[in-house]
């Protein structure tokens, strides 16, 4: 039989009729591990990673990656020690990346609603950059600052209203999002933070969503920045680095994302023509570096036939992979020995006590219980959105290294989750 190609190959691939994640066979970890259990690929990140670094040969450019599609703490060393700086959306994201050995000077800090505890941390450190979103927090951003005795060096984060072509809840650069400050509001926005006291005005910042598998609205987001940049450096404020976010998509099913390097190519021939192409560039992807890099090891509980579908319970659930409730995602189901019984359709689901707690509907699968499934796809957006809900533990992570394994995040137990919480007197 021959091996189809999946998500994540060649560092996850079926040898023979075993499902493998570098050098390990995937079974042998669901034994030594336990299930639900998160499986990365070492190999496949820093190989997604190469391509935006062989894009970005001969320029001056930065990768910060955004640590929101998974921010535990192996897999952020393994980025820092490529060279990565980081891009955070929180207080709590700035400590891991100090916590994994980051240096506070490789950090811009994105988001719609820092609290000035947080913008006080982020200025005591010594990041890098505010990616600043709304015109109210410069405000309250240069007031911190001025108290702390420092200039904040801040970029805005600019809305250019371009539809990116994806999942509306990961859509962030239209006019009806929440992100970033209006393209026609830009240059008053930007005339204001050069004015205030506590700030020093660095860069611009475009970010229009997530799982983009076009590059059309990328061309279009990079014309409306560069129109931007000249208005604003024509009223004399200079602006040092141009960021391009990231959002950049990955295989999920059938999708056909440009390759990292190819994209780049392309944009970087329309910031030539325009007089652009020896700025210095930031970008900050996130998914495109880590989500088919990893998987998730499921054991089949219970099958259960009904009379318009057939269930296939497994121990995984929607506060593992909440994606599928979330935004209907998709993610291949596979197993991790494939046989020649007969297949049967099936709604994959969780314990979950939810109707949205569902992983998977109408797949093909020849399975029993006890058996051991792969939900693939699952290195971003996963573990980083994964909860307690029903009281259910979060799951175990391990790192693979070619035939070495590293537990990165031991299983929750019941003590764990009792830990932070006292009964009343």
């Amino acid at each position: 039989m021959s091996a189809p190609r999946l998500p994540g190959a060649p560092f996850v691939q079926y040898r023979g009729d075993e499902l493998f994640v570098e050098e390990v066979r995937l079974a042998d970890l669901a034994r030594d591990h336990g299930t639900p259990l998160f499986v990365y690929s070492r190999a496949a990140m820093l190989a997604a990673l190469a391509a935006y670094q062989r894009g970005f040969a001969g320029r001056k450019a930065k990768i910060f990656y955004a640590m929101k599609a998974n921010s535990s703490l192996a897999i952020l060393q393994v980025f820092a020690r490529a060279g990565c700086g980081f891009d955070i959306v929180s207080g709590g994201e700035l400590e891991r990346v100090l916590a994994a050995g980051a240096q506070a000077s490789d950090v811009i800090f994105s988001g719609v609603g820092k609290s000035r505890r947080e913008m006080r941390r982020a200025l005591e450190a010594g990041i890098h950059c505010f990616n600043v979103e709304s015109e109210a927090e410069l405000e309250v951003l240069s007031a911190v600052a001025v108290e702390l005795g420092k200039r904040a060096p801040v970029s805005l984060r600019v809305n250019p209203d371009v539809n990116p072509l994806t999942h509306p809840y990961i859509s962030t650069g239209l006019k009806g999002n929440k992100f970033g400050i209006a393209h026609r509001n830009a240059l008053r926005a930007y005339q204001r933070a050069a004015a205030l006291p506590g700030l020093r005005v660095v860069g611009i910042d475009c970010h229009i969503g997530s799982q983009i598998t076009q590059v059309s609205p990328y061309l279009d987001a990079m014309d409306r920045v560069m129109d931007l940049v000249t208005q604003i450096e024509a009223a004399g404020i200079p602006i040092e680095h141009i960021d391009f976010g990231g959002g950049l998509g990955i295989v999920y099913n059938e999708e056909q994302p440009p390759a990292a390097d190819a994209l780049w190519q392309r944009l970087l021939q329309r910031l030539d023509a325009r007089g652009f192409g020896d700025r210095q560039l930031m970008i900050e992807p996130g998914r495109s570096l880590v989500g088919n890099a990893g998987l998730c090891v499921t054991e089949v509980m219970y099958l259960k036939p009904g009379d318009q579908k057939n269930f296939c319970i497994i121990d995984a659930a929607m506060n593992d992979l909440p994606r599928p409730a979330m935004y209907e995602a998709f993610h291949q189901i596979v197993p991790l020995q494939r046989g020649s019984a007969q297949s049967t359709v099936y709604d994959v689901v969780g314990p979950v006590c939810e109707s949205g707690d569902w992983i998977g509907r109408e797949r093909k699968l020849s399975v029993q219980p006890g058996d051991l499934l792969a939900v693939l796809s699952a290195g971003a957006y996963c573990m980083s959105m994964a909860s307690n809900y029903n009281s259910r533990g979060r799951a175990a992570e391990v790192l693979v290294d070619g035939a070495q394994v590293h537990v990165v995040r031991d299983r929750e137990d019941d003590a764990d989750l009792l830990r932070k919480e006292h009964l009343l007197p």
